[in-house]
């Protein structure tokens, strides 16, 4: 029915170990980043923000979630202010800058997000706001999906799309061509899930001085 490649769980490990950028390059992938322990502390610390309905122009997504170090706004297309992060996610920042190889506070925005069963995001390319994206997965398994960027008005079809299982507690990061030449999403999730995006300013936006 479709021509994307399944990457299967079985065989991640080998692939996404050993060789991402035969897949996608810039993509990179890691299994148990978190301990269980170190999840389920993350979990309560995020179940008790204050997360709210997600709106994207006159859209409500069927996400709930809360960002720091700044809030989008898709009417004006620009970065605003947000809350500083809180002192009990600061630990999850510094793990996470030292997988990716940068200063923790060079990982300037977070965006929290829940996902009831059946939620998915749909294709998209994070904003030009933001340079490298890394992600963390809590609680539930999710099928992340890659499809090859196209022009706005161009026609899509399933031509070398790549999906793969992002399991509980493990983190991906999304740099150059993966972040740039690709889109992505997530399918229908199957269960409750939580996932934690941090990302680092836009190397694009700061040398044009916007």
């Amino acid at each position: 029915m479709r021509a994307a490649r399944r990457l299967e769980h079985a065989g991640q490990d080998d692939l996404f170990g050993g060789a991402p950028a035969a897949v996608i390059e810039g993509l990179r992938y890691e299994r148990e980043f978190l301990s269980r322990d170190e999840e389920a502390g993350l979990l309560r610390i995020v179940q008790a923000l204050p997360l709210k309905e997600m709106r994207y122009k006159e859209y409500t997504a069927r996400r709930r979630g809360i960002s720091f170090g700044g809030s989008y706004d898709f009417d004006t297309n620009r970065l605003k202010p947000g809350a500083p992060l809180p002192e009990a996610l600061h630990p999850l920042r510094v793990r996470a800058a030292a997988w990716l190889g940068v200063a923790p506070e060079e990982l300037t925005h977070m965006l929290i997000a829940e996902y009831q069963p059946g939620t998915p995001l749909g294709w998209h390319r994070d904003v030009p706001d933001f340079e490298d994206i890394v992600g963390v997965s809590l609680q539930s398994d999710a099928v992340m999906q890659f499809r090859p960027y196209r022009p706005q008005g161009a026609s899509n079809s399933d031509a070398g799309n790549v999906q793969f299982l992002i399991e509980p507690r493990s983190i991906y990061l999304l740099r150059g061509p993966a972040r740039w030449a690709w889109q992505h999403a997530i399918a229908p999730t199957e269960a409750l899930r939580y996932s934690i995006t941090l990302r680092t300013p836009s190397k694009r936006r700061q040398a044009s001085g916007r």
